[in-house]
């Protein structure tokens, strides 16, 4: 491996007492003792361009300097573009920053920040330049191209680390009771048929999967919404792949498919089911149907149902988003998902070494979209909110009058 710091401090020792030809000469000995890649690595070291360090190099293998060439004396030789063009650098830098800062009338703001587009620019300003210039300026300053990076979480609530904590509370609670708690959640739809799925899967080389090239929905095929319920005591979890509407009785429907298949004969004596939920979405702290279908299931069961939501803007912090969702992404990368029953087996076989399973299956109840619920209906439910923020903790618990 090349040392490029020894390298550095090397040069940066000799290069006082060196002129024109030392400094190419020295350039190209070193290139020379490290063999592969010296070149490029001196490069990097010292500034001196590749083609200064090949005729160093040249010189050397010669032994002579029949060559011809010359030493300039101080201060020959054609001077930098920015020596030559005042005020070239400061175009160039307000350029960038005025994009960056948002300035809507700067030149820049509306396209991307290409070498192209900058040597466009600066042109228009009177300057003679090339895309080979512009770049080797923009990286004396330091810039290069960066990708976005998530880091905003928008405003916190005040009351953000205090629901964290009361959540963490009551899930410890129930399952040292023996009591089911599980954490819920929808991912987006995805299309079924043929189309790129995200990822890289082990192919022989030059053989990779075709797939489509447009993501047009396949009307025969249509999509599929992910329910997912994880049950965070056993590790476990459950998704409902449904062919219609994601709605707030489609994701009660996948808790209540979930308890009659699973959850039930794990907790043979629960009297009590606890959610962790998000904010938003189909099971949203708003949704009035939410709650009206938890009321059904709860009446059904004799389960009493408590909610705890997840803060505004906290839905990557929910158990089973890297659970549960994280592995099944990673199970199925670069597998189109061409049928449902693919889709389907793709779920189910996603395990890890921490003992998590997946139970899948295809619903294709219709959900229908706009259903609206009464403020009577509302009122007639028998629902207990929490003291601390009751909206976003409450409990359903069955109507008196309920079947058994």
């Amino acid at each position: 491996m090349i040392d490029v710091p020894h390298l550095q401090a090397r040069f940066a020792r000799i290069e006082p007492f060196l002129d024109e030809r030392g400094r190419r000469l020295f350039a190209g000995n070193e290139a020379i003792a490290l063999g592969y890649g010296g070149v490029t690595a001196v490069a990097a070291a010292t500034g001196i361009a590749r083609s200064t360090i090949n005729r160093g190099i040249a010189e050397l293998k010669t032994a002579c300097n029949e060559l011809g060439y010359r030493v300039r004396r101080p201060g020959a030789g054609r001077k930098r573009a920015v020596e030559r063009q005042p005020g070239l650098v400061a175009a160039l830098e307000a350029l960038i920053e005025d994009a960056i800062r948002g300035d809507p009338e700067a030149p820049l703001r509306w396209v991307s920040r290409s070498q192209r587009h900058l040597v466009a620019a600066l042109r228009g300003q009177g300057f003679a330049v090339s895309q080979k210039l512009v770049g080797l300026l923009l990286r004396e300053l330091k810039y290069s191209c960066q990708a976005n990076r998530k880091t905003r979480e928008g405003t916190n609530h005040p009351d953000r680390d205090a629901q964290f904590a009361h959540i963490n509370a009551l899930v410890k609670a129930r399952i040292a009771a023996g009591e089911p708690a599980i954490s819920v959640d929808t991912k987006k739809k995805e299309l079924v048929g043929d189309f790129k799925n995200g990822g890289r899967e082990l192919r022989r080389a030059g053989d990779p999967e075709a797939v489509r090239v447009h993501d047009f929905e396949i009307k025969s095929l249509g999509k599929v919404a992910r329910y997912g319920v994880y049950d965070i005591a056993a590790n476990a979890g459950w998704v409902n792949v449904g062919v219609d509407a994601d709605t707030a009785a489609f994701a009660v429907e996948s808790i209540r498919r979930w308890w009659q298949r699973l959850g039930k004969a794990r907790y043979p004596q629960a009297r009590r089911l606890t959610i962790t939920a998000d904010c938003g979405g189909s099971n949203g702290v708003r949704v009035r149907l939410w709650k009206r279908e938890l009321q059904a299931l709860a009446d059904e069961t004799g389960l009493a149902v408590t909610v705890a939501h997840l803060p505004p803007g906290t839905s990557k912090w929910n158990k089973i988003e890297h659970r549960l969702f994280a592995c099944i992404s990673q199970n199925w990368r670069g597998k189109p998902l061409v049928s449902h029953q693919v889709i389907i087996q793709l779920i189910s076989a996603t395990v890890t070494q921490t003992g998590l399973t997946i139970t899948c299956d295809i619903d294709r109840g219709h959900y229908p979209k706009g259903i609206a619920v009464t403020d009577a209906e509302m009122a007639a439910l028998n629902i207990h909110r929490d003291p601390f923020h009751g909206e976003w903790n409450y409990t359903i618990s069955p109507q008196q009058n309920a079947p058994p």
